[in-house]
């Protein structure tokens, strides 16, 4: 539709995957599943149902008659009973046992739970194929020295692979968390209206086993191994706050990572990918721009952001349920998802796809290296029967004058020829080049990027090896 707005997280960025999670064909099968779950159970523990009504309810699980259903809601303003009336139209039998007992967070929040527990597997499939690709690029590049930086400034040497292992980290963290909340996931059960099954507990004549046995054998028939105890009409709030947590967390570790690629990209030393035929600007035909990096970056904000909607309705609900979480619930669940799931994909196809320029590494490393071995040459200036002291003071003075040669005049380092120059330290040009060999000064980092991937990264990989996948999903425009 040309003439309505469309969310762009459909059009543009989620997985068509994702997407169909927060459909309303998945919404409304899950809701009479729920109610498939409810009946057969409700006739388990003696209710008079009947195998007919709920072989009837069977046949029309997916072929929803939405037009009686938006017919109905105009009418009664009520969309849990108007689906239970358009329900009752496919399966006359069953009209008058559907919901029974039941109150509209039955299907709703049960279902919310549902979906919220399936996107985030689907999260951590993408996670796990981001994490695996990372883990390879940081052992390709383990040996390749380059500089590293604190302030954005030069610092000491890293190599390339052991600043991936810092992405990498900080996924690992993010996929514990996930872990964690997936395993904890919980169904509502079927509570009643305030959460006290009063509805039930009339139904089966004042047996409290049956209404306990009810919540248990709904929670198993729909796949779940546990359900809240205690609520209110509704699920605790507090939960979708933390799974938002969850995906914040990712989109802070994605965010991150894009903004490190940017800056590398800035210095020419690795690029995202890019397209033969694509366009980096209107005007300068020239620009290479890390869009994608800048789009993880975007997406994930607004992630961060949305985190702050659940967090505000769980602080803020009345006793045993209010309403005003609904339409919040139904905006900020679903876009945080398919934030996430656009984030992801993204991190991946740029993981895959980063162009590496060893050259221009090199070359910027070997710019700040002189400054960086002052302490290797003043020690063996000293072996040589120098002053440590003044060899301190005099390397301070050179390096000052040829920073200044850098900065003010946009010539090269001469820090090396000056100290050569210099008898003090009695060293020769040959021997000053030859203390230069970056790989003397990356210290441990080739080594604990093989001991970090080898040792924490590809166990995990190894336990989820059902997830990873060859290719990953096409970006879209």
């Amino acid at each position: 539709m040309k003439n309505k707005y469309e969310s762009p997280l459909n059009l543009r960025y989620a997985s068509d995957e994702m997407s169909y999670l927060f459909s309303a064909d998945y919404k409304f099968s899950t809701w009479r599943k729920l109610w498939i779950a409810l009946a057969e159970t409700e006739k388990e523990l003696g209710l008079d149902i009947t195998d007919e009504q709920i072989a009837q309810m069977k046949e029309h699980i997916y072929d929803i008659n939405y037009a009686d259903a938006e017919a109905r809601e105009k009418e009664v303003r009520h969309d849990v009973m108007s689906h239970v009336y358009a329900y009752g139209l496919q399966a006359p039998l069953a009209k008058p046992i559907i919901h029974l007992g039941a109150t509209s967070c039955y299907v709703g929040d049960n279902t919310d739970i549902i979906i919220m527990t399936e996107a985030m597997k689907l999260v951590k499939k993408r996670l796990i194929n981001v994490i695996n690709e990372l883990s390879k690029f940081a052992m390709q590049y383990k040996d390749m020295p380059t500089l590293g930086f604190t302030h954005f400034q030069a610092a000491q040497t890293t190599t390339v692979g052991k600043r991936a292992t810092l992405w990498l980290q900080d996924l690992l963290m993010d996929l514990e968390d996930l872990d964690h909340q997936i395993s904890k996931a919980k169904l509502l059960g079927s509570k009643g209206t305030t959460g006290t099954q009063a509805s039930f507990l009339e139904l089966f004549e004042g047996d409290h086993e049956k209404c306990r046995e009810l919540d248990r054998r709904i929670t198993e028939k729909m796949g779940f191994n546990d359900y809240f105890k205690v609520s209110g009409q509704t699920y605790p709030r507090k939960l979708d706050s933390q799974v938002l947590n969850v995906l914040s967390g990712i989109a802070q570790s994605a965010y991150k990572f894009s903004n490190d690629i940017r800056l590398l990209q800035h210095l020419k030393e690795i690029e995202e990918p890019f397209e033969k035929k694509q366009i980096g600007s209107s005007a300068m035909a020239y620009k290479r721009n890390p869009m994608r990096s800048e789009r993880i970056g975007s997406l994930s904000r607004y992630v961060i952001a949305d985190a702050i909607n659940p967090a505000v309705t769980a602080s803020t609900q009345w006793f045993e349920r209010t309403l005003d979480d609904s339409a919040n619930k139904r905006i900020s669940i679903p876009e945080a998802f398919l934030c996430i799931d656009a984030v992801l994909i993204l991190y991946r196809n740029v993981v895959d796809g980063l162009v590496v320029y060893p050259k221009v590494i090199e070359q910027h490393l070997m710019n700040e290296l002189p400054f960086m071995a002052t302490e290797n040459i003043m020690m063996d200036a000293v072996k040589k029967g120098g002053d440590r002291q003044e060899l301190h003071e005099r390397i301070r003075q050179h390096s000052m004058e040829a920073g200044k040669t850098v900065k003010m005049e946009g010539k090269k380092n001469d820090l090396l020829e000056r100290i050569a120059a210099d008898p003090m330290f009695g060293l020769t040009i040959e021997e000053l080049n030859a203390i230069m060999e970056p790989k003397n000064f990356v210290g441990r980092a080739p080594e604990q990027t093989e001991e970090f991937v080898n040792g924490y990264v590809k166990p995990v990989l190894e336990e989820n090896k059902d997830l990873i996948e060859e290719n990953g999903e096409a970006v879209r425009v």
